[in-house]
């Protein structure tokens, strides 16, 4: 393997992990912060991170008062409503179920794409897809044991409720921002420093709450922020340009199994069947989506045909 190919490798792994204990931190933040407080810290540390990589890049922020419309309707899709709603819902569900519900992010992007955007039409692997999905939502929720509107439900559905924002962001992202061909860095910037300005304003009605800093809140704090939502978004660009889109994206896959894992062994959470059979059912639902699946059995049938000849 080169040392170049080694390095993307290493990035991916790297990303899987952070990503994946994004939601432990936020677990940890919470020990001493509200979730207002949680989410605006990690706006506003990963900014800083982007601003240093774009010092040292040379890169400069664009002028376009237009496109700085948009960045802001993007950091409320992507940063201040998706990390204020997880923030929360971890007050009552574990972070490893809250990682989980992350991973339906691409199935709620297909959907809403595909009603915004007519290039993105529902096809059959995609019906599928989405049906699996749906199918791996309702067991991780265990909908069998009826439906007890508590605070875990409200909190799961809150999640359901970040990941839709997900959704939306995308679509937006690439019907009014990708066109611009603005560096993604640049965008990353520009939504995580809008983010921490609007944070900032609802400070007094959402934050203004008595803080208890240790050094496990501070740590996660400065690791959620640095490098799950600056240095990673770096790391990913990188990826992409490496492997493209599709290849990248397989990080999905990895960080539900890397939040349950750590919120297993750091922080001694329950994990029941219906979790991870969830899970995996969600997973497949995405593999589908991208008619991996069929793909793969076309491929498994072509050897098994060519080994009869």
């Amino acid at each position: 393997m080169r040392w170049a190919e080694f390095g993307v490798t290493v990035r991916f792994a790297l990303l899987a992990v952070v990503w994946g204990a994004s939601f432990l931190f936020i677990k940890v933040g919470l020990g001493g912060l509200s979730p207002g407080q949680v989410a605006l810290a990690r706006v506003a540390l990963g900014a800083l991170a982007l601003a240093v990589i774009l010092l040292v890049r040379r890169r400069p922020l664009p002028r376009d008062p237009v496109l700085w419309g948009h960045l802001a309707a993007v950091s409320v899709l992507l940063c201040v409503v998706p990390f204020l709603l997880f923030s929360w819902a971890e007050q009552y569900i574990s972070s490893g179920l809250a990682s989980i519900f992350n991973a339906t992010t691409p199935l709620v992007t297909m959907l809403l794409a595909a009603a915004a955007l007519p290039e993105e039409r529902f096809t059959p692997p995609r019906v599928l897809g989405l049906l699996l999905g749906f199918a791996g939502v309702l067991t991780i929720v265990g909908v069998w044991h009826g439906i007890d509107v508590s605070h875990q439900l409200t909190a799961q559905l809150a999640c359901l409720g970040a990941t839709t924002c997900y959704g939306a962001c995308f679509v937006y992202l690439r019907r009014f921002v990708s066109p611009r061909g603005t560096d993604p860095v640049v965008v990353a910037f520009g939504q995580t420093a809008s983010a921490t300005v609007i944070l900032g304003l609802l400070t007094p009605a959402i934050a203004a709450t008595p803080v208890h800093l240790t050094v496990p809140v501070v740590a996660s704090m400065i690791a959620l922020g640095v490098f799950g939502t600056g240095i990673a978004y770096a790391w990913n660009t990188r990826i992409i340009a490496a492997w493209g889109a599709a290849n990248a994206s397989a990080v999905t896959y990895l960080t539900p199994v890397v939040g349950v894992l750590l919120g297993v062994l750091v922080l001694g959470e329950p994990v029941s069947w219906n979790q991870p059979a969830g899970a995996l059912l969600v997973v497949l639902g995405i593999l589908a989506a991208h008619g991996k699946l069929r793909r793969r059995r076309s491929t498994r049938a072509g050897a098994e045909l060519a080994d009869a000849k």
